[in-house]
């Protein structure tokens, strides 16, 4: 990645990501940092995926930031780089089922302590992009738009984004009548158009789409 950039471009994102790494230095007396976010809060159909990423102090991986900022071919890059060069990562998620079962904003609490959980180190805090999570003793920190601010967190940001996304194309081969491959889930016209002419899928959340639906149905 790094012969791609040259002079003043790199210059300008490396200081960039300085600029990233400088909030976390703030929080030094910690050993271990962990970046928390998700993907998939908004879609009608898929789960809510989060993750989990602890890097080595000073790690530098350009082009690191905020996973909605990527493009998906550079998202699809930071993902191997984030998994081979973390001290440990990893992702949770919530089904489809249970966001309905116990709302959006718990299920993407449950997906955030399942990612914790599966991490092979202990964090000493958690950099959280915009939320406390319940139920968890560690220190957390929550930071609005953490994505773009925090290294940590733009690594779990394109951790859950591409976990996600990969997860949205596989059940594409399933019911690709719906184009989840190319809208992965999102509101979309055609996506809309598609739940009004075939029904509901078993990945379709149904409070979500309740308004799409004849009444019978719901």
């Amino acid at each position: 990645m790094a012969r791609t950039l040259k002079g003043e471009r790199l210059e300008k994102e490396l200081l960039r990501l300085e600029a990233m790494k400088e909030f976390e230095r703030q929080y030094a007396d910690y050993a271990l940092i962990c970046g928390i976010d998700e993907a998939g809060r908004g879609p009608l159909a898929g789960p809510v995926v989060a993750g989990a990423a602890i890097l080595p102090k000073d790690l530098t991986i350009l082009y690191l930031n905020d996973s909605k900022k990527l493009s998906e071919k550079r998202r699809e890059e930071l993902f191997l780089e984030v998994k081979e060069k973390a001290i440990s990562w990893s992702v949770g998620m919530a089904s489809p089922e249970r966001i309905d079962e116990i709302n959006i904003l718990q299920a993407t609490y449950e997906a955030m302590r399942e990612a914790i959980s599966g991490l092979n180190a202990v964090p000493d805090i958690l950099f959280n992009d915009a939320v406390t999570i319940p139920g968890i003793e560690i220190r957390q920190i929550p930071i609005i738009k953490g994505d773009a601010k925090s290294v940590s967190i733009a690594a779990a940001s394109v951790l859950a984004k591409v976990t996600r996304d990969h997860m949205m194309v596989e059940y594409d081969k399933i019911f690709p009548e719906y184009g989840f491959a190319k809208h992965k889930g999102y509101g979309t016209a055609a996506h809309i158009a598609a739940i009004k002419e075939f029904g509901p899928t078993p990945i379709h959340r149904r409070t979500f789409i309740k308004n799409f639906l004849p009444q019978e149905s719901q």
